[in-house]
């Protein structure tokens, strides 16, 4: 299954301000959007800069993969949890 993982620079911008800890990375399959903090690529993947064709969300850069992926959401006490 091939996976996508970008920033999301919106959420980067909003936690600046409020000084907030939600997650920027988002990791979307054809199935699901999942957040994180962290990303553990488990095998190949590759970076595609598509300035002029970005994704719909926006992006221009991502990650792309078909290996599987795992994804870590900070608690309150910086602590992964792993999903």
């Amino acid at each position: 299954m091939k996976t996508i993982i970008h920033v999301n620079q919106h959420v980067i911008k909003k936690n600046t301000k409020t000084k907030g800890r939600d997650p920027v990375l988002t990791v979307k399959t054809y199935k699901s959007n999942t957040y994180a903090h962290e990303v553990r690529i488990k095998g190949e993947s590759r970076i595609v800069y598509s300035p002029h064709d970005p994704l719909s969300c926006g992006a221009r850069v991502w990650i792309e993969t078909s290996a599987p992926v795992e994804t870590i959401v900070w608690n309150e006490n910086n602590d992964g949890v792993q999903e």
